[in-house]
């Protein structure tokens, strides 16, 4: 099963077609994706695990493994770090993206494979399907409405690929 990203505002996967907003500078080859460059990397990525919220989310129907997001939770997305593009605990030296945020952002967020195999430094980090409440530009991320995203998730599974071109 494969998302794709059309017109770089909507998802299609099979007769389900949802708006989402990209990267604020749009497209990039995964190539030339450097961090920090607000662009959404371009190729076939799997959709590894859902991460969500339990106190906004009591159950999540979906074949996608899940993990709980806890306040001490955040994604490491500085270079220098050994913990690069990985889940950290937010008492670790090293920046990261908070996952438990005020902002309901990532009350429901799913992995994409980007630089995750063999993880190399600068190359982009954080890179995920996330929530969005008024479709404003991403740093790099796809994002959905929280209703768009309950019905994706339903519909995936752990063979499901999406291609971003």
């Amino acid at each position: 099963m494969i998302i794709k990203l059309k017109n770089n505002n909507k998802l299609i996967i099979g007769d389900f077609k949802f708006r989402c907003c990209i990267g604020l500078n749009g497209l990039i080859s995964n190539k030339s994706k450097i961090e920090g460059d607000s662009r959404t990397p371009k190729g076939l990525f799997r959709l590894t695990e859902l991460y969500y919220r339990k106190d906004q989310f009591q159950k999540v129907e979906t074949k996608l493994k899940k993990t709980v997001i806890k306040k001490n939770m955040g994604w490491c997305d500085d270079s220098k770090s050994k913990f690069y593009n990985q889940l950290i605990n937010t008492k670790k030296k090293a920046h990261f993206e908070k996952l438990y945020r005020k902002d309901k952002k990532y009350d429901l967020l799913i992995v994409l494979d980007y630089n995750r195999k063999k993880i190399i430094p600068k190359k982009g980090s954080a890179i995920f399907i996330h929530l969005t409440k008024n479709y404003k530009p991403t740093a790099g991320c796809i994002a959905l409405k929280e209703i768009d995203m309950l019905i994706l998730l339903k519909i995936i599974n752990k063979k499901t690929f999406i291609k971003i071109s």
